[in-house]
């Protein structure tokens, strides 16, 4: 029986999870009316996997695109959207999302220290299909952000994944526009840009409001009365129960379920060998959100990442670290071959698109065609680009293969070596005509955008480029994902409904913890945090102005 529960802790909302979504939800919530909001956060750490993140934000129609001068319409947006999902879309909630993304966008603006610009010129991922923005405006950059402002409470923010901290917006290191005065300054005052500014702006935020953080508290069940949610049951450091009782509801904001190989296994459409989120998404959220009886959507889909194992274990546990793998690959001279030594891919392909030709079965020799796979370069890349973590100049990592000859090298990696060379010189002729007509690689603005290829030269050379100086390079790569992208499916006020599609009271989601509300659609930078965000901000807003019983 519920009345003898002895709770720990009573709030109007509890949120559960601290990163990008869960912070604005526990924001929204205080603002709108629930003025006794607490987060329950599995960690000793706030900020989640948007800490590390590169921190944009995909949101159609904001007041900073419409500033800058860039049109839109909701018919490009549906458009544009449907391309990459069809079939997908729910009414209701992407309808919420078109309109109250912006809305969020303008509230956390003027009424928190998240600061944003639009990034005018980062084009959507697949520029080429109808509705999109080639030119940008969508996805939204985040200003950088001082963490002596949040004082002794700046070690409680996750750290990036860089070596070290990027002390500008995306923008401003991508155009190189920080000079050394301004980098000295803002090193000074320990600024930070990209996922740490969005995590720290937000937790300042959070701290404004006297909003606790009940830290080393992971939520295991959801407390039940009747057919409503009335609280979570977490466990402390120790492994003791921690009961809260939530009087308007709980928000399920915990990140996907990429760390857990049973529930990978379980959904997902092909393997996941290498996420690179926090390594406590471990679906907590989606298992309390099955047992209160939630409906299930879009579990199939990933948001997949290219990555690359670092060999020693950084994450807390000593779980493996898996570094992003986005540039390397679009730059000119490298490709990416399966064991047959092919190509299979364009390369300069964004990363959620390119995961599912990972995915491609081989009915005949039953095996997952291009896994594994490996990034190929040669000493001229070296020479002249970063590569994952090694800076030119440095010392062959331990993760890459080094050899004097392409046929040396694919004995080395177990890469077909006939095949291997022949797909070199293939690809190297085409480079000299000028163009790929194996792959269109370089074909549209996307594969030519600065930020993955190089600005010194035009298109389609920003990342088409020969592979001919030895001694060559292999690195293996994985399967990864920035996070799983299914769920309890909502409404659209972020309200978790049954099976049968009514509301269940009190259990609301928000994040890579819901069903996506785009399914599987990636449609720019910010594709995850955008919406994630957005309806981070509606279960806030419909439980601070919404009291139960009422």
């Amino acid at each position: 029986m519920t009345d003898d529960i002895k709770w720990d802790l009573e709030a109007d909302v509890v949120v559960l999870g601290s990163g990008g979504a869960a912070m604005t939800a526990a924001i929204s919530a205080h603002d709108f009316g629930a003025k006794d909001v607490v987060i329950l956060e599995k960690t000793g750490m706030v900020g989640g996997t948007t800490a590390m993140s590169g921190g944009m934000l995909w949101i159609p129609n904001n007041h900073y695109q419409i500033e800058a001068g860039i049109e839109e319409s909701d018919e490009d947006i549906v458009t544009y959207l449907d391309a990459l999902a069809p079939g997908q879309l729910d009414p209701e909630t992407l309808g919420a999302f078109m309109e109250t993304g912006p809305e969020m966008i303008r509230y956390f603006s003027e009424k928190t220290p998240v600061r944003f610009h639009a990034y005018a010129d980062f084009p959507d991922y697949q520029p080429y299909l109808p509705g999109a923005k080639p030119d940008g405006g969508r996805s939204l950059d985040n200003e950088a952000f001082s963490f002596e402002r949040l004082g002794k409470w700046a070690t409680r923010v996750n750290p990036t994944k860089m070596a070290y901290p990027v002390r500008g917006s995306l923008m401003e290191a991508i155009n190189g526009t920080l000079d050394d005065a301004t980098l000295a300054e803002r090193e000074a005052g320990d600024y930070r840009g990209l996922g740490q500014a969005l995590a720290g702006s937000l937790y300042r935020a959070v701290l404004d409001r006297d909003i606790p953080v009940e830290f080393e508290k992971r939520a295991r069940k959801l407390v039940k009365d009747g057919d409503r949610v009335i609280g979570v049951i977490a466990e402390d450091a120790d492994g003791r129960d921690f009961r809260v009782r939530a009087r308007r509801g709980v928000v399920i904001a915990t990140g996907g379920f990429e760390w857990n190989e049973t529930l990978v296994k379980t959904f997902l459409r092909g393997p996941l060998t290498g996420p690179v989120s926090v390594p406590e998404n471990e679906g907590d959220g989606l298992l309390m959100a099955i047992e209160a009886g939630a409906q299930l959507g879009n579990m199939q889909n990933a948001f997949w990442q290219q990555s690359v194992l670092e060999f020693k274990p950084q994450h807390r546990d000593a779980k493996p670290n898996y570094m992003l793998g986005s540039d390397e690959r679009a730059r000119p001279g490298a490709i990416l071959v399966n064991r047959a030594g092919k190509r299979f891919v364009n390369e300069a392909a964004n990363y959620n698109a390119m995961g599912k030709a990972l995915h491609a079965f081989d009915a005949g020799r039953h095996e997952y065609a291009n896994l594994p796979y490996w990034l190929i370069i040669d000493q001229r890349y070296r020479d002249k680009y970063p590569t994952f973590n090694t800076q030119p100049g440095s010392p062959v990592p331990s993760y890459m293969m080094q050899a004097e000859t392409l046929e040396e090298l694919a004995e080395k990696a177990g890469i077909d070596g006939a095949g291997l060379t022949s797909t070199v010189a293939r690809f190297n002729d085409l480079v000299r005509k000028g163009h790929d007509d194996d792959f269109n690689r370089g074909d549209n603005t996307y594969d030519n955008f600065y930020m993955w290829g190089d600005a010194d030269f035009e298109p389609p050379y920003r990342t088409l480029g020969v592979i001919d100086q030895g001694p060559y390079y292999a690195v293996k790569m994985e399967s990864g994902a920035l996070g799983t992208a299914g769920g309890p499916k909502t409404n659209g006020d972020a309200q978790v409904l049954d099976w049968t599609g009514n509301v269940i009271p009190g259990l609301y989601a928000a994040g890579n913890a819901m069903s996506a509300v785009l399914g599987e659609a990636y449609g720019g930078a910010g594709g995850t945090l955008g919406p994630g965000m957005t309806f981070g901000y509606l279960a806030g807003r419909h439980l601070g102005s919404h009291i139960p019983n009422r």
